[in-house]
């Protein structure tokens, strides 16, 4: 298995960062790609296979840390690049939420 479980939707409290200027000011930093819990169960193949589908988003994937559980709110195509690629960690912004 890939991740630690492939989820649906985000079971985490709204945390009102929506645009990625506000994901910005949440400092990168490496998690392992098997720790994570995905909130979408679809992908478009055509975006993992592209070069540059991080041309115009972050070029760090967005979690939510919440409960004790990794939630990859945004970057599955780029986590599973990774995977591919036999890379077991992933850099990405970790908003931690209490709760």
């Amino acid at each position: 298995m890939i991740f630690a479980r492939v989820g649906e939707g985000r079971p985490y409290p709204d945390h009102g960062l929506t645009t990625s200027r506000q994901w910005s000011q949440v400092p990168p930093r490496q998690v392992r790609i098997e720790s994570l819990v995905t909130t979408k169960r679809t992908l478009d193949l055509a975006l993992v296979l592209s070069e540059d589908s991080t041309f115009y988003g972050d070029l760090f994937a967005h979690v939510v840390s919440w409960r004790g559980e990794l939630y990859l709110e945004d970057g599955l195509h780029r986590a599973l690049r990774a995977a591919l690629q036999q890379r077991g960690l992933l850099h990405a912004r970790v908003l931690e939420l209490a709760g």
